[in-house]
């Protein structure tokens, strides 16, 4: 079947078999392999991707759920060469090791910062509970969420050292 995505502003049409999953789909044929295969299931947040704006676990959606939606990957986040507020916060807070689990921390802290400008610990906590830190970064993860925050609030939206 035929399916038009809208992936980071772009548009793309492709033959696909309707069963196959919007993740297969992202880094097989699209190239973009920011978002991870961890469990299959839907379950760790690895595949997240945001979907008019909300995170989606794109390892359990079939193809045809996303065609004609807008669809934002982690490679969809910088612009201009300068990383998202949320990357460089991440960045900076050095939260993550390993780095699998980040993209999909990353594009849920973006949708968290879309509804609540200013969480606390425990609404971060409660809306990343879906994405799953294998190496145990949790603390510095939530830090990276409230320095995102702080600097999505300044007028000229990036942070301070």
């Amino acid at each position: 079947m035929s399916f038009t995505l809208l992936v980071n502003g772009a548009a793309y049409s492709l033959d696909v078999p309707p069963e196959e999953t919007l993740l297969s789909v992202i880094r097989e044929r699209l190239g973009l392999t920011g978002s991870k295969y961890g469990c299959g299931e839907g379950r760790c947040g690895a595949c997240t991707v945001l979907i008019e704006g909300s995170p989606v676990r794109s390892c359990s959606m079939k193809i045809g759920a996303a065609a004609g939606k807008t669809i934002t990957t982690i490679e969809g986040l910088a612009s201009g060469g300068s990383l998202h507020p949320v990357q460089q916060a991440f960045l900076e807070k050095q939260a993550f090791q390993c780095g699998y689990c980040t993209p999909g921390m990353i594009l849920s802290a973006l949708a968290l910062l879309e509804h609540i400008t200013a969480p606390t610990s425990e609404q971060i906590g409660r809306y990343l509970d879906g994405n799953v830190c294998r190496c145990g970064t949790y603390p510095r993860i939530i830090e990276a969420v409230h320095a995102a925050a702080l600097s999505r609030s300044k007028p000229n939206g990036k942070s301070r050292g």
